[in-house]
């Protein structure tokens, strides 16, 4: 068999210079292992074990009705009108926020609208602003050849941006992302903290001459019905109406009822941008199937059936954050450097491990956040995804710990290991 030189493929400076999702890959290694016997309490992935978190029943059976009718054509680019429709009602019943037909884009969930927003927006050597940790907003900014501008969040304002911190990166900026409940934090924005960001954005865009490109927003909710205690959900619109042309609403299906794997999401903005959104997505084919487009519009009109699932979905995911939250701080209490930001919304549990410099039994000292990373799934069987995989520094100690495959039986146990791992720490 003749032998061939094997050479360096060429492809688009895009294609060698993209990194792949960190926590795909994180999770896809964990699934692996626990594949091959290992016991691993895997938090890393914002997903649902349907066994534990299955999707609305009524929400079920009507997409499965669907298919039995035969919706199984191309649905209408922006999204069925039927769909559309249901989503202005339940948005204006649920949120108060009032969106005609042709202010809502379908697509199959969240990130297709995110690509769709990122490329209507902005063009190459835009100034794009984001906090860190935050979730994919350094790669989306790298796909339009954005300049990064990064904005590091602090323990101290429950890793969330202020207006403070942004106010002086705005000046021929196009973009603001943000995200509430945010990802990978689980934390939200204050009324006062977001107030603030619109009221500055609306300043800057009031400064702006005509024919300039305004200054948006990107504002993602996923998580927004999944708040806890006395936590409200607050959204840029609501609290300044004259944000309403720079806003763009991210939402879905995915997190609210468990049904990351029913792609459907939609945004919700000014006509003008929503209408270039499509017409890239048209490109793209990221429709949203008509099955479920069909189901969801069904099940949106059932609202006894969705406050009875919310009230036991967000019940079981609250126990799950709080039960961790609580013994992270017992060990906290016994002297272990960890900590954690107590629960305030969406599946996330924001968790500390400050443990550079620390020497295992072994002998090893552990010197870079990678080696702790490493450490606990070695030793505890604790899979978490840590903030530098959001963008933050690589030194960071704190970690986003996602509840969303976590049986209840199995946190005692978990923590259990996790004292042990500790113990083996000096």
């Amino acid at each position: 068999m003749p032998k061939f030189k094997k050479e360096a493929m060429k492809l688009s400076h895009l294609s060698h210079t993209l990194i792949g999702s960190e926590i795909v890959k994180l999770g896809g290694e964990i699934r692996e292992r626990i594949r091959q016997g290992e016991t691993i309490y895997n938090f890393t992935v914002g997903d649902f074990d349907p066994k534990i978190f299955p999707i609305p029943q009524a929400l079920e059976e009507a997409i499965i009705e669907a298919y039995r009718q035969h919706f199984t054509n191309y649905p209408a680019g922006e999204g069925n009108l039927d769909l559309r429709e249901a989503l202005s009602q339940f948005s204006a019943e649920w949120q108060g926020l009032e969106y005609d037909v042709a202010e809502i884009l379908v697509a199959s969930g969240g990130r297709p609208l995110i690509y769709a927003l990122y490329r209507a927006i902005c063009d190459k050597g835009d100034k794009v602003i984001y906090a860190v940790p935050s979730w994919n907003n350094n790669h989306y900014t790298h796909f339009v050849e954005g300049e990064h501008v990064v904005v590091e969040a602090t323990a101290e304002n429950a890793f969330m941006p202020t207006a403070d911190s942004l106010r002086p990166h705005i000046k021929d900026a196009a973009l603001i992302a943000l995200c509430s409940p945010q990802n990978p934090t689980g934390t939200t924005f204050t009324k006062e903290g977001l107030q603030a960001i619109c009221d500055m954005v609306v300043e800057e865009n009031a400064r702006r001459g005509e024919g300039e490109k305004k200054l948006y927003v990107m504002y993602d909710q996923m998580y927004w019905h999944l708040t806890y205690g006395d936590i409200k959900h607050y959204d840029p619109v609501s609290l300044n109406p004259e944000m309403r042309p720079y806003t763009i609403y991210i939402d879905a299906i995915s997190k609210v009822f468990a049904a990351t794997g029913v792609r459907v999401g939609w945004s919700m903005g000014p006509a003008q941008v929503l209408n270039k959104m499509k017409a890239i997505l048209s490109h793209v084919g990221a429709w949203a199937p008509m099955a479920e487009q069909k189901g969801l519009t069904k099940f949106l009109a059932q609202k006894q059936e969705i406050r009875s699932y919310l009230e036991h979905f967000k019940g079981e995911v609250e126990y799950r954050l709080r039960s961790i939250y609580n013994g992270l701080i017992q060990l906290k209490e016994e002297g272990y450097a960890v900590d954690a930001v107590a629960p305030e919304a969406a599946i996330y549990l924001t968790i500390k491990f400050d443990l550079v410099g620390k020497r295992s039994a072994n002998g090893e000292v552990l010197q870079t956040q990678a080696e702790v990373t490493g450490y606990l799934l070695q030793e505890a069987g604790l899979a978490i995804v840590p903030f530098y995989a959001f963008g933050a520094p690589a030194n960071s100690p704190w970690y986003r710990l996602s509840v969303g495959t976590c049986k209840k039986e199995e946190i005692e146990v978990m923590l259990g290991k996790l004292r042990q791992a500790l113990q083996g720490l000096h």
